[in-house]
């Protein structure tokens, strides 16, 4: 792993993403969303990312959280630099302006996935399976909890959010980390989803 080169970096973005999400809690839950963002920075440093992935970990729903996209875009930017924001564009599925809504859910996801399966940045692909590993973790830890009720927290039936993993996988797989550690992880909390759509 490239060493972390300047903590204060990491602390200030983490302190970013903490005013972001403040008040937030993941869906159906009383878990603070923060827990979410540092988990993903963490399984980014985990398996071998850099300085700025592992930031743009902690940031990468900073854009589609945060209320005005543009004007964190600046934010980013300055504070952070052009390749932590790059990452973090990559990650985001829609950034509409104040009082624009978002396209339907499966457009944006298809979208997406277009767009990742275009993408050789393996900066890119270890913050994003980061993040979907760890959704994954969460919804296959929950369901082993509260079986299907915890479909209802989701804007998509199971069939589509096992239709949209799955092709994320797929992308993942011939992108430029496939076969890597941070792949098979994925691919293990992947197979416990099809698991659990499977016996509803």
């Amino acid at each position: 792993m490239d060493s972390m080169g300047d903590p204060t970096r990491l602390s200030q973005a983490l302190a970013y993403a903490e005013n972001v999400h403040a008040g937030v809690m993941r869906k159906g839950t009383d878990i603070p969303y923060l827990a979410h963002v540092v988990g993903v920075s963490a399984i980014v440093m985990e398996t071998g990312g850099s300085e700025d992935e592992a930031i743009a970990g902690l940031l990468h729903d900073t854009l589609e959280d945060g209320g005005d996209p543009e004007r964190m875009r600046g934010e980013i930017r300055d504070q952070f630099g052009d390749r932590v924001l790059e990452i973090v564009e990559a990650m985001s599925d829609a950034t509409p302006v104040a009082g624009e809504a978002k396209p339907p859910w499966r457009a944006r996801k298809e979208a997406y996935v277009a767009h990742l399966a275009a993408c050789a940045d393996p900066g890119v692909h270890r913050v994003c399976m980061a993040d979907k590993t760890y959704n994954l973790r969460a919804i296959n830890d929950d369901f082993a909890e509260i079986g299907d009720e915890l479909w209802e927290r989701f804007n998509a039936p199971p069939e589509d959010q096992l239709w949209y993993f799955t092709a994320l996988g797929e992308a993942f797989a011939a992108g430029p980390l496939g076969g890597s550690r941070t792949e098979r992880a994925f691919e293990e909390e992947l197979g416990r989803l099809r698991g659990n759509v499977g016996i509803r």
